[in-house]
Order: structure tokens, then C-alpha cells, then sequence
């Protein structure tokens, strides 16, 4: 099972999907206030986490090898931490366990302020958005969030005002006192700052069975800046 970051979706892993299907059944989760799933006042790691436990529940798994990348990453130690006996073997995609700095706050801003009845096409939303976010790489990953209603007009999947009230959790880190001693792999990108050399003590707290492997040549979004390495180190240890 794969846990996609803030803003992303299950579709964004298609690529990796498909490179794995023909070892593993891979399933694609949207999180919620993300993609297709529903939108919730109440958005935390713990919340997240019972979210993919009701999922293997329905869905009859009784245990998985989980992925997840940077959010995604929080939620899937979460979960280890809480149901490790449905963990086979955990993939930690540029995340520590540790509190953050928040990021994203001009995006939030950004994306809530902005009146998408005001626009027509993709592009002329791309161009409103270009000041306040000048990185094209991030505009257009944010663009995959727009749909459109049943009168045809722009909005947004993600729950927006969701995300928001709960950015401060999003950014706290994992609590301390628990420990899931399972096989566990940590990718970094070399370029990232996100999981740092003193980092290193922080998640063997946690999960003293990590290895951490750094991925050349990749920011914080490994997969995508370097996805045949990527998957060449996830195989790896799945193997």
C-alpha cells in the first residue's frame, strides 16, 4: 500500500504502481481531505492511521508492506507504531518522525484565497497562481488537484479549509515511548533536507530495525526526481 505527501493523491504513484504489479497487488491510497476520499474536520497522524486500518479491514487484508512518502510517510509509521503486526516490511519515503517548520503556509493561503469562478481554462489559474508560487515543478503538481463540478466549473479535491485548521498537527512530530522493530527502510534525496544525519537517533528511537538509504541526484520528492533509483533501492529491500 502506498500513503501519498500533502497535496498529492494515489494517482500520483501510477508509474510506481505499474512497475511493481507484476510481484505485488498495489493499492493506491488517498488520504483523506485528498483525491476522491472524504473531506474531515478532524485531520491527524492517529486519525490517518485508523483510516488505512478500516481500509485493510474492509478490503480483507491482514497485512501489507506500506510506503509512504513525506505526510504519507508520518501516517505510515503511525500506523506501524499502532498495528505492527500488519506491517511486513515499512518504506519511509523522505521524512523523519520528528517536528517540522511549516512549509506550506503561502500554498494554503494561496490556494484557499484564490476564486476559481473567476477562470475559465487551467492555464489562467496556473498564471494566477504564478506570483505567490513561482516554482512551475509545484504549480503544476497542484493544478492535478483541480476538478470540475457537475456545472462544469473549477474547484478544488482537496478539503482546503480541512487542511488548514489542522496544519500545526500536520507539522508535529510523532510521539516518543513506542517502538516497531520490524524491517524498515528510510529513502532520503541527497538534495532534501528533510531527513538530516541527526535525524539518525530520532528514528532508531522508534524503529531500531531502519536502515537509511540516500537516493543521488533526488529532492524531497525521490520518486519522481529519480524514479529508476528509487525503485531499484525499494526493491531491493523488498527482496
Amino acid at each position: 500500500m502506498v500513503l501519498h505527501g500533502l497535496f498529492g493523491c494515489g494517482d500520483n504513484w501510477l508509474s510506481f504502481a505499474r512497475e511493481f504489479s507484476s510481484r505485488f497487488r498495489v493499492l493506491l491510497l488517498d488520504a483523506r481531505n485528498h483525491g476522491l476520499s472524504p473531506h474531515d474536520p478532524e485531520m491527524s497522524y492517529s486519525a490517518m492511521a485508523e483510516d488505512v486500518r478500516e481500509f485493510m479491514e474492509e478490503q480483507g487484508i491482514n497485512s501489507a508492506h506500506l510506503l509512504g512518502h513525506s505526510l504519507g510517510s508520518k501516517t505510515a509509521m503511525e500506523f506501524a507504531l499502532r498495528h505492527g503486526e500488519r506491517v511486513r516490511n515499512l518504506v519511509v519515503v523522505d521524512m523523519a518522525p520528528r517536528a517540522y517548520p511549516p512549509h506550506h503556509p503561502q500554498i494554503i493561503e494561496t490556494l484557499c484565497g484564490l476564486d476559481l469562478g473567476r477562470y475559465g481554462d487551467r492555464q489562467r489559474i496556473e498564471d494566477a497562481l504564478a506570483d505567490a508560487i513561482p516554482d512551475k515543478v509545484v504549480r503544476r503538481f497542484l493544478l492535478k488537484n483541480l476538478a470540475r463540478d457537475d456545472a462544469g466549473r473549477f474547484r478544488w479535491k482537496p478539503g482546503l479549509a480541512e487542511i488548514r485548521g489542522n496544519y500545526p498537527r500536520l507539522n508535529e512530530g510523532l510521539a516518543g515511548g513506542r517502538l516497531w522493530s520490524g524491517a524498515c527502510l528510510f529513502v532520503r534525496g541527497e538534495h532534501s533536507d528533510y531527513i538530516l544525519e541527526q535525524d539518525r537517533a530520532g528514528i532508531l528511537d522508534l524503529f531500531p530495525a531502519a536502515e537509511i538509504q540516500t537516493v543521488a541526484g533526488a529532492g524531497h520528492w525521490v520518486h519522481a526526481d529519480a524514479p529508476d533509483r528509487f525503485q531499484e533501492v525499494v526493491k531491493a529491500f523488498l527482496r
